[in-house]
């Protein structure tokens, strides 16, 4: 009785909002609504409509990080910040276009050596192309703006790019970690020095971003002059987040992004039943809100799916075990953050990434402080911010530690 509401919930839901969406969503929302299509590019967010995304033709054959469209926009008054076009690689080492907004202080920065460079990531979390950084910054609305002002206010470079990709792949971590890479390299082209400090830093969404662009650097970006690299609150692991967010309060997010995934490995889309796939319709353009982090439905994968037992089938297993950090060692020293108290992204995660680490020969600090996933944020930021700084400004660091507050 109880799968059979919440399936009923979910059919009504997708139903109702599918209708509401249906100006942006599909050509024909109601028939896609009876007959979900089978072609993964029916899930993927829908273009914004700016010719300037569009790579120009042979963008494929570039290296990574190559620059392939420059704009100037206006984010922060004191600062000039330039968009700019890039070749990146997706999951599967496919070539790809992702963006980046690079702001740089207008007063000289008056440290030794070059301007440093911080990557920050923020905690998209979406899965629409309004949503990214590259959108909400000129548009004013992106909801991390002030802690890249506090980086700003410390003459660091910014550099906040579309992690996610042009598929908006929310939560997949080798696409993630690419682009934050190429983004640091492409920020080269508008003066960053290529013997720059540079430093990477996020928080949740961010956090996946950060942490696997710190694990990739060494292999993919060797010339990357990163010398620290700090996150919090790390979703790390499908396997725990299973979990912690499936089918209840946090299930909106873990939906969210098992749609962001499947966007990267399309094969998942053939698990999906059709009730899976007009949730993939509703929210493939949403951007993050309630709905995300709630799961008012308390959303099952396993009932939006059409194999038994869907969390061990091959491509689950297969995909969960790609997208698990901490596999692969870091060069650069690392500091994590983490709530005692997060039920969404429970420290258990945060807690082998370190220990896998760290087996391995990282340096890696572990900070536990008090509070659920929202308070750990404001309150860890400081300690991981002060500790990036230390970094950039060439002070060394070694050594495994974990710190419970």
């Amino acid at each position: 009785m109880k799968t059979t509401m919440r399936r009923t919930l979910v059919l009504a839901g997708a139903a109702a909002l599918l209708v509401a969406l249906a100006p942006s969503a599909q050509a024909d929302p109601l028939g896609d609504l009876i007959a979900p299509p089978s072609n993964p590019d029916a899930y993927l967010p829908t273009p914004l409509g700016d010719p300037w995304f569009t790579p120009p033709a042979g963008f494929e054959a570039q290296a990574p990080g190559t620059v392939l469209n420059t704009r100037g926009v206006a984010v922060q008054p004191g600062t000039t910040s330039t968009q700019l076009l890039f070749r990146s690689t997706d999951s599967k080492n496919n070539p790809i276009a992702a963006a980046t907004t690079v702001i740089v202080p207008d007063s000289p920065w008056t440290g030794g050596g070059p301007r440093p460079v911080v990557a920050y990531n923020e905690a998209t979390d979406s899965l629409g192309n309004a949503c990214a950084p590259s959108s909400t910054l000129p548009r004013g609305t992106n909801k991390e703006l002030d802690n890249m002002q506090e980086l700003l206010g410390r003459g660091y470079t910014v550099v906040v790019t579309d992690y996610q990709g042009p598929r908006q792949a929310y939560s997949a971590g080798l696409v993630s970690g690419h682009t934050v890479l190429d983004g640091l390299r492409a920020s080269q082209s508008v003066g960053v020095s290529p013997d720059a400090p540079a430093a990477i830093t996020g928080y949740s969404g961010g956090a996946i971003a950060s942490g696997w662009a710190a694990q990739l650097a060494p292999t993919y970006a060797p010339e990357l002059n990163i010398v620290g690299v700090a996150f919090g609150g790390p979703p790390t692991d499908y396997k725990i987040l299973q979990r912690s967010l499936n089918g209840g309060i946090g299930s909106g997010l873990f939906t969210a992004a098992t749609i962001g995934l499947s966007r990267e490995y399309p094969e998942m889309r053939a698990l999906a039943n059709d009730n899976g796939k007009r949730l993939a319709l509703v929210q493939k353009d949403q951007c993050v809100d309630v709905l995300s982090y709630s799961g008012l439905a308390l959303f099952d994968q396993q009932n939006l799916s059409n194999v038994p037992d869907v969390f061990n089938h091959p491509i689950t297993r297969t995909v969960v075990e790609e997208n698990r950090m901490g596999q692969i060692k870091p060069e650069a020293p690392i500091y994590i953050y983490q709530g005692l108290q997060d039920f969404l992204i429970p420290k258990e995660g945060a807690e082998a990434v370190q220990d896998q680490w760290c087996a391995a020969g990282a340096s890696v600090h572990l900070e536990e402080i008090p509070g659920d996933h929202a308070q750990a944020e404001g309150g860890g930021r400081p300690g991981a911010f002060e500790w990036m700084s230390q970094r950039l400004a060439g002070v060394s660091t070694g050594g495994c530690e974990r710190v419970v507050r």
